[in-house]
């Protein structure tokens, strides 16, 4: 435990109900037990009602559903009101339409529970001429007719509106036409790429939409973002000025206990490089900081380990936890200096000896919350991280109190919807009391009554942290959170720089619509759907009209005076893939039996289930016996095995296009398109859970090639000699300068490392020297490289600093080791890497924004000094 933070609690504000609103809905709210809104609850209602695009940015729990709900089906009621009791019955300009409503969401859980909020308040309103539905790639096609004809609310997300609804919007003309409401729940998931499509999906339902002579408003609902009018505004394509953001928070909040936590040192002085420490060890000085205390815990009868315990008591390390819930606030300041003479902060204490997973951390944590009677959360960065920490979590159950082990699960994409909406419902009734996931329950699925969550490594933003941390003590009531560091550098800076997590504003939601790799599909779709007409371009952005051009010019489209046309016998909507999936998912089937089991991402089918690899579903293991990507099916057989597979692949990068190109005197910056080739080669069986290495297997499978941008500097001989750098070492000094750079950028860009890929090579074909490439991981790019580029200084500075002030002394996997390593972080020098990057970073321009010198542009920019101490020259901190 490196940090305790505990956030106060906070009263709530209530208001009067709204005027306008429909009195049976206010019966409905107050038979939930919703007396009053709260302030912010009708601050946004209002302005919805009033026709302004409206954006409530709000902690998780506060209630946003009610903000978009009360307006949305007002209108439904009040139109249907007026018809039953013939208001302005006789003249034609009162003749009002049946309102409708869309609700767009990123995930159909999502969907799924809103429908189920929305049954119980009309149930308890009394109402039955409100039709809600959703509809989805999961409604069969007679529920989609029904939709189609009668729905008033329709729930659904944006993958159908560009896929189905909007190529096909003859059949959707009485819900199109009626129009009123446009709601985007989550909007902050709508960033990146995905984030750029959906944008482009909204600008095209707003053209149809107005073909038919309706003109919605849109309501937003968003976790905490930085500056959340200009990412609605900007998203919906409208300026800043016509959307009105609502940001004060007028819920009650319970106090909420944060911890910052990193895994413990495996026991043992077996690591595999500790025999070659040298004698004279810098680090021998150095005081290694006390690990805590461990108490007794009176919850629940819960003592800590190596106390006897009563019958039904259990031992439990989350006394750790709970000792942190009752802990003054006092990071771990003072410490150490790093290697002597260096000047370095001391980051961690001394070790080379690798430290316990976190997904193992975490899964004994949830097993412990579990025992304690506490309903937790796990939350993880990967699929098999959450099948990991569930069936690890199970077996310690198993053989403490074997009575609740069935009350662990595991929640990730993939499953079928079944599967999900049991699970859902078994969290929140209380049936499960734990349950691992990916970031598939990050979102306002209502699962209240949370007491802890437990979150397995960095989430990629601060804006997901919270998000995930918003889900203990929903409701008001009191929680914990517990944010465990993998071995990755920058887990390992925010464990021991809380302020960057904890006191940093959350980030602005970044996503680019004018990307011309998703523009151009979406403009081909446009015509597709309603000719495109000069005077509509503007909406989609100054690049549209050269686009257009291109795009007759490669035949896509055809130019008339009237407009662009559509030609073309094929749906132009499958051009692009909302998701980025790369295609269709893989199917995971049975051999046997014939039994879907889920699926896997099309981009990931390579990786993840290539032949011989092995497929978690809820527990069990099977073994793949073939993939066939023509057709889009993995078959598996149902084994039991002692192990888990990991792909081995091999990745190339060409510069295609420079951008932009900058000198710090004999380095050069660079950023521009790329293409990136990888190709998967083989993968490793490990003995889980110790990960030994079993044997190898080489694989035959085709190479993906990758259109993106990248940001790129160089070495070149001269640079590489100052800084004492052999030709022996500059492959393993680039490599891992690479690998820590990647894992800072998340720092200055709304991104995680798995958003980013790099390259780095002694000699590059397009370069002719030393090079380190970091490149978005999408095509057409996402704005991540180009922000690292602009910021290039900042970034190298903390990626030096990192590196330097991790105590190891030739690398682990909290500095320059990478947990996507296509060459098993080999080879790799620390040293090489910290001369190197100080030889570069002396050619730095003095200002402290980057290669182009440009300011931060918000305050997703913050620099690392913004961010966490320093240190100067001397190795002082400052005051």
């Amino acid at each position: 435990m490196t940090h305790v933070r505990h956030l106060p609690s906070r009263p709530g504000r209530t208001v009067d109900w709204p005027a306008w609103a429909d009195p049976a809905l206010v019966t409905g709210y107050r038979r939930l037990g919703v007396e009053a809104p709260w302030a912010h609850q009708a601050e946004a209602a209002d302005a919805a009602w009033s026709g302004t695009h409206t954006v409530l940015a709000t902690s998780t729990g506060s209630g946003k559903s009610l903000a978009f709900w009360l307006p949305a089906l007002s209108a439904v009621r009040r139109a249907g009101t007026d018809a039953a009791t013939g208001a302005g019955r006789g003249r034609i300009e009162t003749v009002r339409r049946r309102a409708t409503t869309l609700y767009l969401c990123p995930t159909k859980a999502l969907a799924a529970d809103q429908l189920a909020g929305l049954e119980r308040l009309l149930n308890a309103a009394e109402l039955r001429d409100v039709r809600v539905a959703t509809c989805d790639g999961d409604t069969s096609r007679e529920e989609r007719r029904w939709v189609r004809e009668y729905a008033d609310v329709v729930l659904t997300n944006p993958d159908l509106l560009h896929v189905t609804l909007l190529p096909q919007h003859q059949r959707w003309s009485r819900l199109l036409s009626s129009l009123q409401y446009v709601v985007l729940d989550e909007c902050h998931a709508f960033r990146g790429v995905f984030g750029a499509h959906v944008g482009l999906v909204l600008r095209r339902l707003r053209r149809v939409a107005a073909a038919y002579g309706a003109y919605p408003t849109f309501v937003m609902a968003s976790a905490t973002t930085a500056d959340p009018a200009a990412s609605a505004a900007r998203l919906i394509g409208v300026g800043p000025d016509e959307v009105r953001a609502i940001t004060d928070d007028a819920s009650p909040a319970g106090t909420k206990t944060v911890v910052l936590w990193e895994p413990p040192e495996l026991p043992g002085s077996d690591a595999p490089w500790s025999a070659l420490l040298p004698e004279d060890d810098p680090w021998a000085q150095v005081s290694v900081v006390p690990a805590p205390v461990p108490v007794a815990v009176a919850a629940q009868g819960v003592v800590v380990q190596g106390v006897a315990a009563a019958p039904g008591v259990v031992a439990a390390q989350v006394s750790v936890v709970a000792q942190a819930a009752r802990a003054p606030e006092t990071p771990l300041a003072g410490l150490p200096s790093g290697p002597l003479g260096t000047g370095e902060q001391l980051v961690v204490e001394r070790t080379d000896a690798p430290r316990r997973t976190a997904t193992a951390e975490v899964a004994e944590l949830l097993a412990d919350l579990v025992a304690a009677g506490a309903r937790s959360l796990a939350f993880t960065r990967s699929r098999r991280g959450a099948e990991s920490v569930a069936a690890t979590a199970r077996a310690h159950l198993e053989r403490s109190v074997p009575e609740l082990a069935g009350r662990v699960s595991a929640y990730r994409g993939g499953y079928l919807p079944e599967e999900r909406r049991a699970l859902e419902r078994a969290i929140g009734t209380g049936q499960l009391r734990g349950l691992a996931t990916t970031n598939a329950l990050e979102l306002g699925v209502d699962i209240s009554g949370l007491d802890a969550v437990l979150i397995a490594g960095w989430p990629g933003t601060r804006v997901s942290l919270w998000q995930q941390a918003g889900r203990a003590g929903r409701a008001g009531a009191d929680g914990l959170v517990a944010f465990v560091a993998r071995e990755d550098p920058l887990d390992t800076y925010l464990v021991h720089h809380p302020e960057a997590v904890l006191d940093a504003p959350v980030e602005a939601t970044v996503f680019d619509p004018g990307n011309p790799y998703v523009l151009a599909p979406h403009l081909c779709a446009a015509a597709a759907e309603v000719p495109l007409r000069t005077d509509e371009l503007a909406m989609f952005g100054p690049a549209a009209p050269a686009l257009l051009d291109e795009l007759v010019e490669r035949g896509a489209l055809r130019r008339r005076a009237s407009g662009w046309y559509w030609t073309h016998a094929e749906p132009a909507s499958g051009l692009t893939d909302l998701r980025g999936t790369g295609g269709d998912p893989v199917r995971v089937v049975e051999s046997g039996t014939g039994r879907l089991l889920g699926t896997v991402d099309a981009a990931s089918a390579d990786s993840t289930v290539h032949e011989g690899a092995v497929y978690v579903h809820q527990g069990a293991t099977f073994v793949v016996d073939e993939l066939s990507l023509d057709d889009g099916i993995a078959l598996v057989t149902r084994r039991d095995v002692d192990y888990g597979t990991w792909a081995r692949w091999v990745t190339t990068t060409q510069i295609r296009e420079v951008r932009q190109e900058l000198a710090w005197g004999p380095v050069t910056w660079g950023f521009g398109d790329v293409d990136v080739t990888s190709q998967v080669l083989g993968y490793q069986r490990k003995r889980v859970p110790d990960l030994q290495v079993l044997g190898s297997s080489e694989l035959d499978l085709p190479a993906r090639t990758l259109r993106t941008t990248a940001v790129w500097w160089t070495a070149p001989p001269e640079v590489l000699e100052a800084a004492g750098v052999t030709l022996e070492q500059t492959p393993g000094a680039l490599h891992a300068a690479e690998h820590a750079s990647i894992g800072l950028l998340p720092l200055l860009a709304t991104c995680d490392r798995w958003d980013l890929g790099g390259l780095s090579t002694a000699v590059h074909v397009d370069t002719g020297t030393a090079t380190v490439f970091v490149h978005d991981a999408y095509p057409g790019g996402a704005g991540f490289a180009e922000r690292g580029f602009g910021l290039g200084a900042v970034w190298l500075r903390a990626t030096r600093d990192a590196i330097a002030s991790c105590p190891c002394s030739y690398g682990c996997p909290a500095c320059v080791q990478s947990p996507k390593c296509g060459n098993g972080n080999d080879p790799l020098d620390k040293a090489a890497a910290i001369r190197l990057l100080d030889v570069v970073l002396a050619h730095a321009p003095s200002s402290t924004a980057g290669p182009g010198a440009q300011a931060p542009s918000s305050t997703a920019d913050r620099t690392p000094s913004e961010l966490r101490p320093t240190v100067d020259r001397a190795g002082s901190q400052p005051s």
